[in-house]
């Protein structure tokens, strides 16, 4: 707990940092350093399970960054995430349904990668399909090269492009269950996740080839799909109100702790920011009892008597300090 402006969020973007390897709010590792600071460095200790974890992540101003896990250098970030699962909610999350389908899609694949762990490296894989098929795109249309040399990533484009397609697919029909009832429980009645798009084939990029040439763009497949939002028929990016988007994406969080929880022996960490400033007391008490008993939850509040239940322990923040209260 702390005043506004104490720094409760850097607390909980640090938390976010050290088990995830990158932020919640942005994806410049400068802007998370100290202002007149070389680098900055985040440290967590704790367990999983039974077992002690410690991470370190240490950014530089300039670029480049360390990560270590248990002492041993990571070099992929999905093998941390796939050892300490973190779900944050901040105020910038309602992008995820108030925003572009890129912000959708991207939440999506990050839900993939904790859900679906072999298959995490899915989406990279494809963007780097598409990226190899754009740039063959753009050597035929300048006259460097043929339109036979399009064959091989036209095929593998619309190989990974149905993979992640179904992948994706897979992901809302394990959430969207959870969603419904988590939403329902909040007022948000209706409440559906629709996938948006058909996986590519190689007929439909072959059929559109002239415009892709025009373009320098494969302007086909999942990197153009979008993940509806739902409650009734009212897409909530259009017609829903803040304090309903607020309350999906709230729910989208809640929906995949449970899915987690029932996979996987170890519920994840929760970081809830500012969440409690739009809930009347109600669905207060109704987020008290979704997240008891259900693992470790961080929540901010300017005060103990805002939070929705008795914490287990509370940290006051002032600036530059967090202390046990």
């Amino acid at each position: 707990m702390g005043p506004n402006g104490a720094g409760k969020t850097n607390l909980l973007e640090s938390l976010h940092v050290g088990t995830q390897g990158f932020s919640p709010r942005t994806r410049a590792d400068a802007q998370l350093v100290r202002f007149g600071a070389d680098g900055a460095r985040v440290v967590v200790r704790g367990s999983r399970g039974e077992v002690p974890v410690e991470t370190e992540v240490v950014l530089r101003h300039g670029g480049g960054r360390d990560v270590l896990l248990n002492g041993a250098r990571v070099e992929r970030m999905d093998r941390l995430r796939s050892e300490l699962a973190t779900l944050v909610f901040t105020p910038d999350r309602l992008a995820v349904v108030k925003g572009g389908p890129a912000v959708r899609r991207a939440y999506v694949d990050r839900a993939l990668g904790r859900l679906l762990p072999a298959q995490a490296g899915l989406p990279a894989a494809y963007g780097e399909a598409v990226g190899q098929r754009n740039a063959s795109l753009r050597r035929v249309a300048l006259g460097l090269s043929s339109r036979e040399a399009l064959c091989p990533w036209s095929k593998r484009v619309a190989d990974l492009g149905a993979e992640l397609h179904g992948s994706r697919r897979r992901v809302l029909d394990l959430l969207a269950p959870a969603f419904a009832e988590r939403a329902g429980e909040l007022g948000l009645e209706g409440a559906a996740l629709e996938y948006r798009g058909d996986p590519p084939t190689v007929a439909a990029l072959d059929a559109r080839i002239d415009r892709d040439l025009e373009r320098g763009a494969t302007g086909l497949g999942p990197h153009l799909d979008d993940i509806a939002v739902l409650a009734g028929n009212r897409e909530l990016r259009s017609f829903g109100s803040q304090g309903e988007q607020r309350l999906a994406v709230l729910s989208l969080l809640l929906a995949e702790a449970d899915v987690l929880t029932a996979r996987h022996p170890v519920p994840p960490l929760l970081l809830l920011d500012d969440v409690l400033s739009e809930l009347d007391p109600g669905r207060r008490e109704i987020l008290a009892g979704r997240v008891a008993g259900r693992g470790q939850t961080v929540i901010t509040s300017t005060s103990v008597q805002a939070l929705p239940a008795e914490p287990a322990q509370v940290v006051e923040v002032t600036p530059g300090r967090a202390v046990l209260a």
